[in-house]
């Protein structure tokens, strides 16, 4: 039987990639956390694109940038798997489900209400309370095999729920790596074959640059009056400066939206809306340019969700090739090791806070998601039917209740 790492060795297609991101766009309920445990399941443990020590290493890579984190972790897996036309696969049938209903919800707002709506939705949070911690479980074992990184793990959990902002996120993170370059000895390896395609170094100082130029340009590209332009320049910037997820984008855009392009009513319910749906947060920007430019709703969804993601893209293809590089070194192996621990902690720090706070208030709801995890962990059910079973015990119990 083939290995794990002859298995990822084998590249992909473009079309094998739309295919299997389109049905992640469809089924990834939950938040950025929570899709990349969905990525964990399908793209490390059934497709077997990759092991848990490049993933942890790409997601650690990943929450050190800007932008949204696990459509970044989505772009990267897609160009390692086919090359460009594999990432741009990717981000496509990750985003595009979402995407479409966010746009179409820019004419039908204020329908998402009543008891067995908020039960849906509920019970999609307790499956992506019980998806994060089976990938919680899965890493864990992975990638904190020994004493000096469950510790390291342990340590970053508790800081992070003491202070929980991006902020507090990037720095743990960098903590771990100092930490990693001093406990541990981690010896360096050649560059695994395995990874698949990557972007050449020229390739990523290009995009560096085209990022760095976009940010700074756009503004005075805005200053000639144009709605378009205006409009780029928004969604660019909040692309370009947000760290911790997509939520953490929703203060730029209000501010840069609001009360200029719509009201603030207008802005909610599309938040609203896009918490119901699965795929990344950023398709709101769909529904925010359609609003923002009603007398040309398709060209304003489509530039604010291009510009919205841009500059997370072109950052995380600038990075890819300085990984590779980094790979042959054994502090550097050191150093990752600890970041990977780090990143241990911010999940599970995550799982506890926001996602368990937030949505398991009840001693149903915790036997609910305990199931869930149950299921995902001993029996290997897809998460489409853990999905599916937290809505239907959900429902009966509002059922009942009622």
């Amino acid at each position: 039987m083939p290995s794990q790492a002859d298995e990822s060795a084998k590249a992909g297609t473009a079309a094998e990639v739309f295919l299997a991101f389109l049905k992640l766009g469809c089924t990834s309920f939950g938040g950025p956390i929570a899709h990349l445990g969905y990525f964990r399941e399908e793209l490390v443990v059934r497709r077997r694109w990759l092991d848990d020590r490049d993933y942890g290493e790409l997601l650690a890579l990943c929450q050190f940038l800007p932008g949204p984190a696990s459509s970044q972790a989505g772009f990267a897996l897609g160009l390692m798997r086919a090359g460009p036309l594999g990432g741009l696969a990717a981000w496509t049938a990750f985003t595009f489900p979402s995407a479409v209903l966010m746009f179409a919800f820019a004419f039908f707002t204020g329908i998402l209400s009543g008891p067995l709506s908020d039960a849906a939705l509920h019970g999609l949070k307790l499956a992506a309370v019980a998806i994060v911690a089976q990938a919680l479980f899965g890493m864990a074992r992975n990638l904190t095999p020994d004493t000096p990184r469950l510790i390291l793990a342990i340590a970053v959990t508790i800081a992070m729920l003491l202070v929980a902002t991006p902020a507090a996120q990037i720095a743990m993170i960098v903590f771990g790596a100092l930490a990693g370059l001093i406990i541990l000895r981690a010896p360096g390896m050649t560059p695994a074959e395995n990874v698949g395609w990557m972007p050449g170094l020229r390739t990523g100082i290009v995009c560096l640059v085209l990022f760095a130029a976009l940010l700074f340009l756009l503004p005075l590209a805005a200053m000639l009056g144009s709605p378009s332009l205006e409009q780029a320049d928004i969604f660019y910037r909040a692309g370009a400066l947000v760290f911790g997820g997509g939520h953490v984008v929703l203060p730029l855009l209000s501010a840069g939206l609001v009360p200029g392009w719509m009201n603030a009513d207008t802005f909610l319910a599309g938040y609203g809306a896009a918490q119901a749906l699965p795929g990344p947060l950023f398709a709101i920007s769909a529904y925010l340019g359609a609003e923002a430019m009603p007398s040309a709703r398709l060209g304003g969804a489509l530039l604010a969700l291009a510009m919205i993601f841009l500059p997370g893209m072109l950052l995380i293809a600038a990075a890819l090739p300085f990984r590779a590089v980094v790979t042959g070194s054994a502090r550097a192996q050191s150093a990752i090791a600890g970041a990977n621990a780090a990143v241990v902690g911010i999940l599970a720090a995550a799982l506890y806070d926001p996602l368990w706070t937030a949505t398991v208030v009840s001693l149903e709801d915790a036997a609910i998601a305990v199931a869930g995890f149950l299921l995902s962990v001993r029996f290997k059910v897809s998460p489409l039917i853990v999905i599916v079973g937290t809505i239907g015990a959900g429902w009966a119990i509002t059922a009942f209740r009622t």
